[in-house]
């Protein structure tokens, strides 16, 4: 017999990989050549030739290539290392850690607390020792949050392809706008009705799809955006495309906060004089709401309704078959999914006090998508840390002037391939009920049925 041996070289891989890295080089500086060459002289009308940043642009994607590549190899080495020891092909002491006592337990949930409450503590802070462009930015990124978590219970739990989740945003923000504009309703009033408005379409949206899935749903509720859009654009209550301006923000018991409470501020914790504390009003609304909501959405999850979302979302049929009301789950996700929306939308037209039908583009819908995509489907830890880095990232690379979009785009991609499952993945808790004995003891406790006696003594 005759083995046949092939050996792999390390230096051939790495020639084979710089090859490749240089021949990615060559094309990103066959295409851009233009760009990076020639720029416009608007006084003389000419054009002018320079060849100052081909250097950069070469040096930098052969960078980016090799460390593209880098990763690829890494973690295609990763998974054949994990499949190994799933398969149990290293040693047994290899594969098996050490296993958590009471006192690691105790500890972590420790560590878990002392986390959270640090966080609270950061967060409440936070206002008074920012400047007013960070509150502003704040506010928006928990305004996403929230939106976030409400698309991930429809979208990262129920499975049901969402890409019209900004009509419901827009119609809790015209709910509060409209009624303050002509009947003088103030916010607290107006925060109720405009979840149940957004809750009541939700319903109405739901009924259509039931029977829709996959494709055919992300169409529908994508037309369904956009005719929101169009119908708030064309009417005349809604002022068209002028908008709804000089909306009054949330107010505590009519008091006003820059008066007064305002010098107490200034003096005592020594906020920004420039600080409007509307603003830090709204921050703590927002904050109170993304609290609630995540109590809302995690108590959600884990209830009896939660675990027919996530049925639903393996597998339809199989969640009929095991007696599921299939119409009931869909109809509850599309509900409390809109009321998180019409919230956030409340908000919103208090903080900015102007809106109109340009701010709930479609475009939105797929950032919001793109937030419960990032952080993890299903997380809620990854949903929160997704719409803050959506939100506050672009603003953090304005020093890229108009690349950053672009940069930001890259991350995104580089996301989507070293992390498809998300920032933060969610995890399955599995239950396994052990039963100590031998395998009739196990049957008897599983079935209920009776040992059976095989003579002599039992």
């Amino acid at each position: 017999m005759s083995v046949i041996r092939q050996d792999v070289s390390l230096a051939s891989i790495f020639w084979s990989e710089l090859k490749s890295a240089l021949l990615a080089t060559l094309w990103m500086c066959l295409l851009a050549f233009p760009l990076m060459t020639l720029t416009i002289n608007p006084t003389e009308k000419t054009f002018i030739f320079s060849l100052e940043r081909m250097p950069y642009l070469a040096g930098g994607t052969f960078v980016l290539s090799i460390l593209w590549r880098f990763f690829l190899k890494r973690r295609a080495f990763q998974g054949i290392t994990k499949a190994v020891h799933q398969s149990g092909g290293l040693p047994e002491d290899l594969t098996k850690g050490p296993k958590p006592t009471w006192v690691t337990v105790v500890m972590g949930l420790r560590h878990k607390r002392l986390g959270f409450f640090l966080l609270l503590a950061f967060t409440i802070v936070l206002p008074f020792v920012s400047s007013p462009y960070t509150v502003n930015i704040m506010v928006t990124a928990l305004i996403y949050v929230t939106l976030g978590l409400g698309l991930n219970v429809v979208v990262g739990v129920s499975g049901l392809l969402n890409l019209g989740y900004i009509a419901f945003y827009a119609i809790g923000a015209y709910t509060y706008a409209l009624l303050n504009h002509y009947f003088g309703l103030s916010f607290w009033v107006c925060l109720p009705l405009g979840a149940l408005t957004a809750t009541l379409m939700g319903l109405l949206l739901g009924f259509p799809v039931i029977r829709l899935s996959g494709d055919y749903l992300a169409i529908v509720t994508l037309s369904f955006g956009e005719i929101t859009r169009l119908v708030l654009n064309n009417l005349e209550v809604t002022r068209g495309p002028r908008g709804i301006s000089y909306i009054k923000p949330a107010s505590f018991f009519g008091i006003d906060l820059n008066a007064a409470p305002k010098e107490f501020l200034i003096k005592w914790l020594g906020v920004d004089p420039s600080m409007d504390i509307n603003k830090i009003f709204t921050y703590f609304i927002i904050l109170a709401l993304v609290i609630l909501t995540i109590v809302c959405v995690f108590r959600l999850e884990n209830s009896r309704l939660g675990r027919a979302w996530l049925a639903m979302r393996e597998d339809e049929i199989a969640c009929q078959a095991m007696g599921i009301n299939r119409t009931r789950a869909k109809l509850t996700a599309f509900a409390l999914g809109s009321t998180w929306a019409g919230l956030a939308g409340v908000v919103f037209a208090s903080h900015i006090t102007f809106i109109n039908p340009a701010s709930f583009s479609f475009l939105g819908s797929i950032l919001i998508l793109s937030i419960v995509v990032l952080g993890g489907m299903g997380s809620i830890p990854g949903v929160i840390l997704g719409a803050i880095v959506i939100s506050a990232l672009p603003e953090q690379l304005r020093f890229f002037s108009q690349y950053r979009m672009l940069l930001f785009g890259a991350l995104m991609v580089l996301m989507m391939v070293f992390r498809p499952g998300g920032l933060i993945q969610s995890t399955r808790v599995v239950h396994i009920h052990k039963t100590k004995g031998n395998g009739q003891a196990r049957l008897k406790a599983l079935t209920g049925a009776p040992k059976p006696k095989t003579g002599g003594y039992s």
